[in-house]
């Protein structure tokens, strides 16, 4: 078990937690049924941020599961180029790495919103479990971190890995590192079970993102002085209200309005794991809250005005 010393934002890496998909979307902007030619990315919410911390010139490292596949080499090189650390990606030789399928869509009010087909059940990153913990790959990994970011879509894959992001959370504590938690909640993740470790994990988290529709969804309420309750360890709690920026939630502070940058919103698939991100690049940069928090918004901005899961041009991290 790691030791007791409590690191500060820039003594280790980032450390990302979670699964990785690759991404099919057809070519050409017609329905699934009329696709014959796709193309092919890579996806998952902790992997783009990984990806995109790493192309932010962060010391990041990824712990996961992939397939013994093609898909699997093709993740592990697409992290490797972006400067991701991967040494603690086992490779599971009896489940395949997980997919989804984008089906082009609009909404009502013209923008585009495209339907995610996931194709996940049994695959590697689901049957992560506590024992990954004790490879020493991993546990290498971990035990440098400065901070650790999961989102409650790991813990939904399966019931070991809830088991697995409640072991991940008591070594991080442990450890004197600082958990980063994106709420990230999949209500057909969560289909005829239990929600209580996304709300365990939530309550462990020392950095805690979440949507305020989530929010209301998970715990009843968006209204901050009763989150500030609902989460006495959290040094902080970036409630984000879309369009309109998050609100700064800190213990003995006031609450701390951040406005969202107005875009012309192409797809937007991959702008909250763009604004963890820019947000942990900045706080791992040694910026104030609200100047991450102000850069989270342009990483997350650079991702609503492209296709893919995350920027294709990162903005340039600030000095401190």
């Amino acid at each position: 078990m790691p030791g007791s010393k409590v690191h500060t934002p820039a003594t280790g890496p980032v450390v990302c937690v979670g699964e990785a998909l690759v991404v099919l979307t057809p070519a050409h902007d017609v329905p699934l049924a009329a696709a014959d030619t796709f193309t092919r990315t890579v996806g998952g919410a902790e992997l783009n941020v990984a990806l995109t911390l790493g192309r932010l010139g962060v010391d990041v490292a990824w712990v996961s599961r992939l397939g013994d596949d093609g898909f699997a080499e093709h993740v592990r090189d697409l992290a490797t180029q972006a400067g991701v650390d991967v040494s603690a990606v086992a490779t599971d030789p009896a489940r395949p790495t997980g997919l989804y399928v984008k089906a082009p869509g609009t909404a009502a009010d013209g923008s585009r919103r495209s339907r995610m087909h996931y194709y996940r059940s049994g695959s590697a990153a689901s049957a992560l479990s506590p024992a990954d913990l004790d490879d020493p790959a991993v546990a290498a990994v971990l035990d440098r971190a400065a901070v650790v970011h999961v989102s409650g879509i790991t813990a939904g894959l399966s019931e070991s890995a809830a088991r697995f992001c409640a072991a991940l959370a008591a070594r991080v504590h442990a450890a004197g590192a600082t958990l980063s938690v994106d709420l990230n909640h999949r209500p057909a993740l969560w289909r005829d079970r239990d929600e209580a470790p996304l709300r365990d994990l939530a309550a462990s988290a020392d950095e805690l993102l979440l949507g305020a529709d989530e929010a209301r969804a998970v715990f009843g309420t968006d209204d901050p002085a009763r989150l500030r309750e609902r989460f006495p360890r959290a040094r902080r709690v970036l409630l984000k209200q879309e369009e309109h920026g998050v609100l700064v939630l800190e213990p003995g502070a006031p609450d701390r309005h951040v406005p969202a940058l107005p875009v012309d919103v192409v797809e937007p698939v991959g702008a909250g794991d763009a604004f963890a991100a820019g947000y942990l690049a900045a706080r791992n940069r040694e910026l104030p809250v609200e100047a991450s928090v102000a850069f989270g918004h342009r990483c997350a901005a650079a991702a609503l005005v492209v296709r893919a899961d995350r920027p294709l041009d990162v903005p340039a991290l600030p000095a401190p």
